[in-house]
This record gives structure tokens, C-alpha cells and sequence, in this order.
């Protein structure tokens, strides 16, 4: 098979040979070219077309930004940004996955772990983006390539509401992808939404608050990154922190945020299946969850305790996912009982929701 063709654009010499180091550990991949700015990468990338790029999110001139938006209006070349753990950074970053590219990794420092962690994670996304076959379509993001194994069944696109009459809490869970598909869901929701929500995307340390902030910016309901001891109440979307797992409990009759460290059992943290799980336990049948774009079967677990407690299953279809795979682990495992394009999962939840206004949160 074809190895898989990077070209690497940072302005930093010392980055850009950092990164060309981490790839050439991979008999899979090629480094094709560096570019040291925006305007070189622009270039670079007609002259070489590789598979990937990986882009500095600052960088003199034109910008990690303007090279994003001036190379997407040309290919639909996947580009991966390298984003330094600041807030400006991350605000940057989300900017550019809004102009498209598809995922990002955070530069190596002393609060991302270290090396090797970024090393496993660019890996990981260079081999979901690298196949050719994997790219965005140019009119809308399209899956990566199925695995060799049987498709899972085919989910009815609206089947009637769930069985029981009230949901109390919505869980939402994404990775790679999420925070554009975020972009598009929680601000599509109305003050009046009945139920809280819960929320957890998969991000480095660092990443969730400014993501919180920038929701709560473009929505009409309270988005804020979770705490310990706040109130799970209507109105407000809760994002659980990078590098803790969600725990609830329940005190003086509210159901309240028990932020705890990971035990080492979970390979995301936060982790879908905790959210998931968590959820069924506190709110039971009264659990709505919904599993977003994103790499990984991370939910599968957490989500057939939520179905076994009562609750119900809204999926994000593979044509519109950037990668199907914590979507598609979820159909598989049989644990979802909708499936809706990203355009209407909004409209999904309103519907779903619709007879829990005057309901109370147990």
C-alpha cells in the first residue's frame, strides 16, 4: 500500500524538525516537504499534494488560518492543526476547523504529557485522514473508510419517540470532528430547551473551557465547563473538564457534579461511556443520549448501561460524520435507536424533548 504523503508547515525550525521526526517512526508515512509559513504551505501543497498537512496554528504573514482557508478553497487536502496550549491557541484552532480543517493535536510541552503521547495521537489521525478515500467530498465531510467487518444494521432514520414519556437529562458525546459538530447543535437548541446537558469531546488538557466559552457565546443556552458541585439543572450545557471523568451524585435533592480523576480504566478522560454510564444511573429511563462524529468506539459501554436503564439513543449518520466510528461502534453494538444527519439532530432533541417541559429534574 502507498504510503501516505505529509507535508509539515511551522514557522519554528526546532517544531518542524520535532514533527518530521515523529513521522519518520512510521514505515506508512512519507514526509514529502516543510514549509517555514502560511505562504510557503499555500504553495508547497499545490506543488506536492499530499495526502495530509500538518499547520502551525501562529504563524507570521498570512497565518495558520488564511493558509487553511486559501488551501480548502483549492483541495479538500486534509489539514491537521498543531495548536499550542493557550487560550489563544485553542481559540484559533477552533476558528480553523470551522474554515476546514479536520482535527487537531496540541505541540508537545511540559502539560501534554509528552512526546510520545503527541506522537501516538498524530499517528492515529494521520492514518484516519491519510487514505485518499478518507478525504472531506467536496460539497460536505464524508466518513473514513469502513473496516473489513459486516456493516451494522440499518437504523430507521425517525422512528416514534421513546417509549417513556420524559427525559430529565441529554448526554452528549464526541471526538475528532465534535467541535464543529458541536458548533452546529448546541446553538440550534432554544432557551427553553427542557432538559440539562452533559457534554463530553475529546480534547487535550487546556482545550475545554475556551470550547465552553465559545458555545456559550454563539448559544442561547449557559454553556460553561463543568465544576465540582454544580447543579445539573435545565438551561445549562455542562462540559466536562479534559483530564477528569464525570461522577454525579445527589445533595439536598439536586443532582450535582462529582468531578473525579481517572482510575486508569478508561483510555479517554473524560470518556463517553462514563458520561454515558452516569447518566443512566442518576436520571435512569429519563437518560436521552446522543453520539456524535468521532474516532474510536469510546460510548459503546456506557450507552447499553443507558439503554438497559430505559433511556434512548440519538446517532449522527455516516455522511455527514468527519470520521464514523464511535457512531458506527454504537449502531453496531445495537444501541441506538435513531439516526440523523448533523443538520437535524437539533431538531431531533426538540422533538424528543418536547413533553419534558414542566417536568422537574429528579
Amino acid at each position: 500500500m502507498a504510503r501516505v504523503k505529509v507535508l509539515v508547515v511551522d514557522d519554528s525550525a526546532f517544531m518542524r524538525q520535532a514533527i518530521v521526526k515523529m513521522l519518520e517512526g512510521s514505515e506508512d508515512i512519507e514526509v514529502v516537504g516543510t514549509a517555514r509559513s502560511g505562504e510557503e504551505g499555500v504553495t508547497r501543497a499545490k506543488e506536492l499534494d499530499p495526502d495530509v498537512i500538518t499547520m502551525d496554528v501562529e504563524m507570521p504573514g498570512i497565518g495558520g488560518l488564511e493558509a487553511v482557508r486559501l488551501i480548502h478553497e483549492r483541495s479538500r487536502t486534509p489539514i491537521i492543526m498543531v495548536s499550542a496550549l493557550t487560550r489563544e491557541g485553542a481559540e484559533t484552532t477552533f476558528r480553523a476547523l470551522e474554515l476546514g480543517a479536520v482535527d487537531f493535536i496540541a505541540k508537545p510541552d511540559s502539560v501534554y504529557a509528552n512526546i510520545k503521547d503527541v506522537q501516538r495521537d498524530l499517528l492515529t489521525k494521520i492514518a484516519i485522514f491519510g487514505r485518499r478515500s478518507a478525504r472531506p467530498a467536496p460539497e460536505r465531510r464524508t466518513a473514513a473508510p469502513a473496516p473489513a467487518s459486516a456493516p451494522p444494521p440499518p437504523i430507521p432514520a425517525g422512528p416514534p419517540r421513546a417509549s417513556h414519556e420524559f427525559f430529565e437529562c441529554t448526554a452528549i458525546g464526541t471526538s475528532t470532528g465534535g467541535p464543529v459538530a458541536l458548533s452546529k447543535v448546541i446553538p440550534a437548541l432554544p432557551a427553553t430547551f427542557p432538559t440539562p446537558i452533559l457534554l463530553v469531546q475529546h480534547m487535550p488538557l487546556g482545550f475545554t473551557r475556551p470550547l465552553a466559552d465559545r458555545l456559550n457565546a454563539q448559544s442561547a443556552l449557559h454553556v460553561v465547563e463543568a465544576a465540582e458541585g454544580m447543579i445539573v439543572a435545565r438551561g445549562t450545557v455542562l462540559v466536562i473538564p479534559s483530564g477528569k471523568q464525570l461522577a454525579l451524585r445527589r445533595s439536598f435533592g439536586e443532582i450535582v457534579v462529582a468531578l473525579r480523576d481517572d482510575d486508569g480504566s478508561s483510555l479517554h478522560v473524560p470518556s463517553v461511556d462514563v458520561l454515558a454510564a452516569e447518566t443512566a444511573m442518576a436520571f435512569g429511563s429519563g437518560a436521552l443520549g446522543v453520539i456524535l462524529t468521532g474516532m474510536g468506539q469510546d460510548g459503546v459501554k456506557g450507552l447499553r448501561v443507558l439503554k438497559d436503564r430505559g433511556g434512548y439513543v440519538l446517532g449522527q449518520n455516516e455522511a455527514t460524520c468527519v470520521v464514523y466510528g464511535m457512531p458506527r461502534a454504537a449502531a453496531a453494538a445495537g444501541v441506538v435507536d435513531r439516526v440523523e444527519p448533523l443538520e437535524r439532530i437539533a431538531p431531533a432533541l426538540v422533538e424528543l424533548t418536547h413533553r419534558s417541559f414542566g417536568e422537574s429534574v429528579r
